[in-house]
């Protein structure tokens, strides 16, 4: 590897023609540079942009990688790669040991649980927490009953 005096865009065009992208990702190789990430040229008393456009020149750094790099740098919301369904696939149900989460055994469930709206309402009602100023008179100090 040669040690190069002087680094110019034509020296890295030819690695990423595009000479937006260009700046772009020598500007966030050189961040990346300044928050500590290792430099893979002789640093020579360069200054960080200069060191990040050697870099691309002689690519000892993917282009690739820089560009990945960028773009999860700016994401807001990064997606998780789900498992695909034929991933896991499901045991055969004479292999299954235990019953599946929301399927009983329908032979030992004889009874169907109904419950009205109404009734569910006044479930609700009744686990619903009363307000402490309810308890309590103007002073603070508990009210009492009867009066």
């Amino acid at each position: 590897m040669s040690l190069m005096a002087r680094v110019t865009v034509e020296d890295c065009v030819d690695k990423v023609p595009n000479r937006f992208e260009l700046v772009l990702l020598a500007a966030h190789r050189a961040r990346s540079i300044a928050e500590g990430s290792a430099v893979t040229v002789p640093v020579n008393a360069d200054k960080n942009p200069v060191i990040a456009l050697r870099e691309i020149a002689e690519r000892t750094i993917p282009t690739e990688d820089m560009r990945e790099s960028l773009i999860h740098s700016i994401q807001k919301n990064v997606e998780v790669d789900e498992p695909e369904a034929v991933a896991a696939p499901l045991l055969p149900p004479d292999r299954r040991s235990s019953p599946i989460l929301g399927r009983d055994d329908q032979s030992s469930d004889t009874v169907v649980d109904v419950m009205t709206e109404e009734q569910l309402l006044r479930g609700l009602e009744s686990m619903t927490p009363t307000e402490p100023s309810a308890n309590t008179g103007p002073t603070g100090a508990p009210r009492e009953r009867g009066r």
